[in-house]
C-alpha cells in the first residue's frame, strides 16, 4: 500500500510536470513566453480534475522567495527611492483606490470589501515584471530600478492591507526586519570565507529561506523577508555569481507559481464576463502609469516601457480576495473572477513586455508629443553629444572596462555608455567618461552626431540588445567600425548579417588566447 501511494505521488508530480513543459514548449513554438504555456496547463489539469497537488503552493512560495532574493542582490538601498516612484506609485494607487470605491459604492455592493479590492487591483505583478526585466536584460536599467521599487512600494502597502483583510497584525518586533540590510558586512565576512561554488549557491538558498521564515515568524510576507537578506548579501563582488546559480532553480519553482494560479478554478460565464472586463480596463491602468510617469518628468520611452511591465493585475491580488472572501466581506464568485483576472493579465502582459521596445518605436511619434521637455529628470534625458570622442564602448561591464583600459591607455578619446545609472556612478568615481543611455534607445542614435566616432564596441550580455543597436546605427548611416562579442555559432552569423565589422566568439577566442600566451612561456 505504501509502495501503491509513492508510485502515485510520483505519477502526479509527473503530470505536472509534464503537462508544463508540453504547454510551454507549444505557446515558445508560437513566439509567447513559455510562462502563459504554464497558465494554460494549470486551467487544463484543473479541467480534468487533476488537481491534487499538495505540495505545490509550498514551491510556488519558495520560488517567489528566490526571485525577489535574486533582486535584493543587485539593488542598492540609496537609489531605491526616487521622487518619480512616490508619486507615480502612491498617485496611481489613490486613483484607482478611489474609482473601485465609487464603483463599488454605485453598485450598492460590499463597500468595505470591494475597496479592498479595488486596492489590491492596482499591485502589478512582481513576479511577472521582474521575470521580464530580467529576461530583457533591463534589471539594472533607468526604468527598471523604477519598476522594481514601485512593486517594492506595492507589496508593503500590500501586507498591511493582507493584514487588515484577514484580521492578523505584524508584530511590534517586524519593524526589526529594516535592520536587516544593516548586516551587510557580516553577511560579506561570510560569504568571503565561502569560497566554493557549491556552498556559495546554498548560502543563497539559507539566505533566501531564513528571511522568509523570519519575516513570515514576525507577520510579514516571506516574499519581503527574502528581499531585505538578498539586500543584505548584495554589493559583493560574488552576489552577482550567486544570482546567476539561482537562475535555473527559481526557474523550476516559478513554474509551479503559474500552475497554481490556474488550479484555482474555472469560472462560470457571468463571472468569465467580470474577468473579461476586468481585462479591458488593464489599458486605461497601463495609461494612468504613463501619464503619471509623464508628469513625473520622465521620457516618453521610458515612461511606456516603465507602463507596460506594471500593467498586470497582481499575485497579490489572489491572496487578499481570499481574505476578504472568507471574512465575508466580498461574495465566494469573486475568488474565481480574479484568478482568471490575474492569469490573463500575464498572459496578455507577457508577449507585449517582449516586444515593447518595437512597440514604442512604432508609437513614437505619437507619444513623443506628451513628453514636458523642460521637467525631464537630469539622468533620464538624452545627451546632446558625446563631445570629443573616437571610439564609444557600450556596456561598462568588465569586457566595456577592460576595452576602455585598453583604448585610453593609448591616448585614445574614448567614452563608455551604460544602461545601468549604478555602472555609471562606479564609473565615474574612477575618473572614467562614462554617460548613462539605453542602446535600445532610438532617439539616443537619432540625435547625436556620429561622423567623427571612428568605431565602436558593443560588449552588453543580452544579444537582443547588441543586435538591435546595430540594426539600429546601420539605420541612422553610421560607417565607422562596430565590434561585438558572440557566445555561439547562430549569435556569431546573426551579428555579421546586421551589419557588425568584428564579432569575437568569447570561447574561441578564449582558448586561442590561453594557447598563444602558453606558447609565449616556453
Amino acid at each position: 500500500m505504501h509502495l501503491q501511494n509513492q508510485v502515485t505521488k510520483f505519477m502526479i508530480e509527473l503530470v505536472w510536470i509534464g503537462s508544463a513543459y508540453l504547454m510551454g514548449l507549444l505557446v515558445s513554438r508560437i513566439l509567447l513566453p513559455p510562462l502563459v504555456g504554464y497558465l494554460i496547463a494549470g486551467y487544463a489539469l484543473y479541467s480534468l480534475d487533476i488537481n491534487e497537488f499538495t505540495a505545490l503552493p509550498h514551491l510556488a512560495d519558495i520560488g517567489i522567495e528566490f526571485l525577489l532574493f535574486s533582486v535584493g542582490l543587485k539593488i542598492k538601498p540609496s537609489t531605491l527611492i526616487r521622487s518619480e516612484v512616490l508619486s507615480v506609485g502612491g498617485g496611481h494607487l489613490l486613483i484607482v483606490t478611489g474609482i473601485s470605491a465609487l464603483v463599488f459604492f454605485w453598485f450598492d455592493q460590499h463597500i468595505t470589501g470591494g475597496l479592498i479590492l479595488g486596492v489590491s487591483l492596482a499591485f502589478s505583478s512582481t513576479v511577472l515584471a521582474i521575470k521580464v526585466l530580467e529576461d530583457n536584460g533591463e534589471l539594472s536599467s533607468f526604468h527598471g530600478r523604477d519598476v522594481i521599487s514601485i512593486l517594492i512600494l506595492q507589496d508593503l502597502i500590500a501586507i498591511a492591507l493582507l493584514a487588515f483583510a484577514d484580521g492578523h497584525q505584524p508584530t511590534p518586533w517586524a519593524l526589526g526586519l529594516l535592520l536587516i540590510p544593516m548586516l551587510r558586512p557580516l553577511a560579506h565576512l561570510l560569504l568571503k570565507a565561502t569560497r566554493n561554488e557549491e556552498l556559495q549557491m546554498l548560502l543563497g538558498v539559507t539566505m533566501a529561506l531564513a528571511g522568509g521564515i523570519l519575516a513570515e515568524h514576525l507577520g510579514i510576507s516571506a516574499d519581503i523577508g527574502a528581499l531585505l537578506t538578498g539586500v543584505m548579501l548584495g554589493g559583493h563582488g560574488k552576489s552577482e555569481e550567486i544570482a546567476n546559480k539561482l537562475w535555473t532553480i527559481k526557474e523550476l519553482f516559478l513554474v509551479a507559481f503559474f500552475l497554481q494560479i490556474g488550479l484555482t478554478g474555472l469560472p462560470e460565464k457571468e463571472q468569465a464576463l467580470t474577468a473579461l472586463w476586468l481585462l479591458s480596463s488593464l489599458p486605461l491602468q497601463g495609461g494612468l502609469f504613463f501619464f503619471l510617469f509623464i508628469l513625473a518628468g520622465l521620457r516618453a520611452r521610458t515612461a511606456f516601457v516603465s507602463s507596460l511591465a506594471l500593467s498586470t493585475y497582481s499575485e497579490f491580488a489572489l491572496i487578499t480576495t481570499n481574505a476578504v472572501v472568507d471574512s465575508g466581506l466580498l461574495v465566494q464568485e469573486w475568488k474565481s473572477i480574479i484568478s482568471l483576472a490575474v492569469a490573463g493579465s500575464l498572459a496578455i502582459a507577457a508577449p507585449l513586455n517582449r516586444y515593447s521596445h518595437i512597440l514604442f518605436a512604432r508609437l513614437e511619434p505619437v507619444l513623443t508629443r506628451l513628453e514636458n521637455k523642460k521637467r525631464l529628470v537630469h539622468l533620464d534625458r538624452i545627451p546632446n553629444s558625446f563631445g570629443a570622442v573616437e571610439w564609444l564602448i557600450v556596456g561598462m561591464g568588465r569586457t566595456g572596462t577592460a576595452a576602455y583600459s585598453t583604448l585610453h591607455s593609448q591616448d585614445i578619446l574614448v567614452l563608455g555608455l551604460d544602461a545601468d545609472p549604478i555602472v555609471v556612478e562606479r564609473q565615474l568615481a574612477q575618473n572614467r567618461r562614462v554617460i548613462y543611455g539605453d542602446s535600445e534607445d532610438s532617439e539616443l542614435w537619432n540625435g547625436l552626431q556620429l561622423e567623427k566616432v571612428n568605431g565602436i564596441i558593443l560588449t552588453m550580455p543580452d544579444f537582443s540588445s547588441r543586435r538591435s543597436a546595430i540594426t539600429q546605427l546601420r539605420n541612422h548611416g553610421f560607417k565607422g567600425n562596430i565590434g561585438t562579442l558572440s557566445y555561439n555559432d547562430e549569435e556569431y552569423d546573426e551579428l555579421a548579417q546586421v551589419g557588425a565589422n568584428f564579432v569575437i566568439h568569447t570561447l574561441v577566442e578564449t582558448g586561442n588566447l590561453i594557447a598563444q600566451h602558453m606558447l609565449n612561456t616556453k
